[in-house]
């Protein structure tokens, strides 16, 4: 049986939390029971073809909403975006593979700008246990910091131009914490650099990785990223089917 479905959902309410970036809530009981934090959507845009993938932010099993956070990149966002409360929004979800959360562990929760959204349901899931150090270009675009304090997590901010928190890379400002586990979602260089990051301390790192992708669901295979299994085969695998989340030594480059 199938994990994913695609349902018309409600939407409760629209905001725009910054210029471009909206907050979205959808009514989807039977979708939000099955999702878990690191999995995404894809949401029917009329007029467009294709899908548009967006992260899950927010997971309420008892209220029966999904919550969705999105920057405005083209004619599909942008058109998402003038949807208002009380207008029917067709989802296809839950997607791909989540975060293997453990609460037993110290995890660092590593954001870079739109990549911050997907790790604030794993924040909610693991409370005190969870260290958020998010990465914005300027305090304008910094988001999220008050939804990931009340889940419990202590939350460090950096900015590129030092207008708010950290001045400097969130790589550099996340080496300061001690953890167990490493999560990280954002642009590739930061990537990169949590993966190292990771490996220097010993800890489980886990990468959730953005492509391009049609389907959604493994069918098109458009979505590829070069992987490599525990023997060091080389393989291309695919984001919406065998992601976004990836443990960091399968992935060959980010």
């Amino acid at each position: 049986m199938k994990s994913y479905d695609s349902r018309p959902a409600r939407l409760l309410s629209a905001r725009e939390l910054t210029p471009g970036i909206f907050d979205f809530t959808l009514n989807c009981p039977e979708l939000a029971a099955k999702a878990v934090p690191g999995q995404f959507a894809q949401i029917l845009v009329p007029g467009h073809t294709l899908r548009r993938p967006i992260s899950i932010c927010g997971i309420d099993k008892k209220e029966g909403a999904l919550r969705f956070v999105f920057q405005v990149r083209g004619s599909g966002t942008e058109a998402l975006s003038r949807f208002k409360p009380g207008d029917m929004i067709d989802i296809l979800a839950p997607l791909g593979k989540g975060f293997p959360l453990d609460r037993t562990k110290r995890t660092l929760l590593m954001g870079g700008g739109i990549g911050v959204p997907p790790l604030l349901a794993a924040a909610k899931e693991l409370g005190e246990m969870a260290v958020a150090v998010l990465g914005f270009r300027n305090k304008e675009l910094a988001i999220l910091e008050e939804d990931f304090k009340a889940a419990g997590a202590k939350v460090l901010i950096a900015t590129d131009d030092g207008s708010y928190g950290y001045h400097g890379l969130v790589t550099d400002l996340a080496a300061g914490e001690d953890f167990d586990v490493l999560m990280a979602c954002g642009p590739g260089l930061m990537l990169k650099a949590a993966k190292a990051l990771a490996k220097s301390r010993g800890a489980q790192g886990y990468l959730s990785l953005e492509q391009r992708m049609a389907c959604g669901v493994g069918a098109c295979l458009g979505c590829a990223v070069a992987l490599t299994d525990g023997s060091g085969r080389e393989y291309f695998g695919h984001v919406c089917k065998d992601g976004p989340v990836f443990p960091m030594d399968m992935v060959k480059e980010v």
